[in-house]
């Protein structure tokens, strides 16, 4: 599996993770709004690192050992 595919699982997972912890939380529906935060912080680093091209998951997963679509 490659970097870039790898930060998309990580993102969409973190986002619905967040999704779900804002709307059903100890079985009471929308009771921790403020998880909308992390689902925020989220999308943001995803729009600075199309901006930027600097993505700090890939550095982590870089150092982790994986590599990218073209390292094969």
């Amino acid at each position: 599996m490659t970097i870039q595919r790898m930060i998309r699982i990580i993102a969409g997972s973190f986002i619905l993770l967040s999704l779900y912890l804002a709307s059903v939380y100890n079985g009471v529906v929308l009771s921790e709004p403020s998880w909308l935060w992390f689902t925020a912080f989220v999308g943001a680093n995803l729009l600075q690192s199309g901006i930027t091209k600097w993505c700090l998951m890939e550095k982590i997963l870089s150092s982790l050992g994986m590599k990218h679509a073209c390292d094969k």
